[in-house]
């Protein structure tokens, strides 16, 4: 499907990522590496304070979302969103304060990046993930987004952390045309009781970018429909969305258990999920995505996540990718 000489991934793999929407890579990182990873990634989690946290939540749901300044003022500094159920009705957290933190970001991805040689390690130093991204031939000159580490619906506490909605990542970190690119590294085992990913195959080359979550004008976030002029698949009949959402629901999905140090890439568009976390292991993960930049894409003002002029994101490959796409997909 994608023609030219590949690096590190085999033309098997490149092709079920089209057809799929995702694919697991077994091992793409060392022991070492996920180690080192998960060791600082509890540092951050212990270094958490309190005393100027707005005690809010991370959600990927339509409704309840963040939308004061600590979440859209994200894009430089490191933030920590808790999960749905971590704070009580008298604002007062309800476990401790290292078990209750859904995700770090967003921008903590780039001063980790300047700051801290085990992340940089990972991403931009990576020569192996460039590798990767060069072979899928999906950017021609990508950055990288930061939405770091995730430790959702994985608490070690079943009573606490909730599943992850059927979603797809363009819905959240929307270009024109669509470009989002998801790379997401367990820390550790992820299994079917303590939250791993499924994913509906081939959803990406069926299911509609019908919204996207935006900056309101009036202040907060909010989802945003999509004009049938930019996603010409959209009907805006209330009639046709109802029945495109249960078309694009419609399959069987997978669940990918993965080992510490496993790769899946997952494109933008799949629908993808993870169940409440049943077990009493915790199930932390590593993710990044890539878009694609002007001239190839456009990413607006009116996206909730905005880099800043001494933050910008960073560059993952040198010169532009000449690339050919499937023509499906995209």
């Amino acid at each position: 499907m994608v023609q030219g000489e590949l690096e590190y991934l085999t033309q098997g793999q490149v092709d079920q990522f089209y057809q799929d929407g995702y694919i697991r890579i077994p091992s793409f990182l060392s022991q070492d590496q996920v180690s080192s990873l998960l060791q600082r990634s509890k540092i951050l989690l212990e270094g958490f304070s309190l005393e100027d946290h707005p005690l809010i939540k991370f959600t990927t749901s339509d409704k309840n979302h963040v939308g004061d300044d600590y979440f859209l003022n994200s894009g430089d500094k490191i933030r920590y969103f808790l999960e749905e159920d971590a704070v009580d009705e008298n604002g007062q957290l309800t476990r401790d304060k290292t078990k209750v933190v859904n995700k770090i970001g967003h921008g903590a991805l780039l001063p980790l990046h300047m700051l801290d040689p085990v992340f940089r390690n990972i991403t931009l130093e990576n020569e192996k993930l460039k590798a990767v991204a060069r072979d899928l031939r999906f950017h021609h000159d990508p950055v990288g987004e930061p939405d770091i580490l995730s430790n959702s619906g994985a608490n070690v506490d079943p009573l606490i952390g909730g599943a992850v909605p059927e979603h797809n990542d363009s819905t959240f970190l929307y270009t024109s045309p669509p470009t989002a690119l998801g790379f997401w590294i367990p820390l550790e085992r992820c299994t079917p009781t303590n939250g791993a990913l499924s994913f509906l195959p081939g959803s990406h080359l069926t299911t509609p970018i019908t919204k996207r979550f935006v900056r309101l004008p009036g202040g907060g976030t909010g989802f945003e429909q999509i004009s049938p002029s930019v996603s010409p698949a959209l009907d805006t009949s209330a009639t046709s969305k109802v029945a495109a959402e249960t078309s694009a629901s419609e399959g069987q999905y997978i669940l990918e258990a993965c080992e510490p140090g496993d790769l899946v890439l997952i494109h933008g568009n799949v629908l993808h999920k993870s169940e409440r976390n049943t077990s009493r292991k915790t199930r932390y993960a590593y993710t990044f995505h890539m878009i694609d930049t002007p001239p190839y894409a456009h990413y607006d003002e009116k996206n909730w996540l905005q880099p800043t002029l001494s933050m910008p994101f960073p560059k993952i490959l040198g010169a532009p990718n000449e690339i050919t796409r499937p023509t499906t997909g995209f």
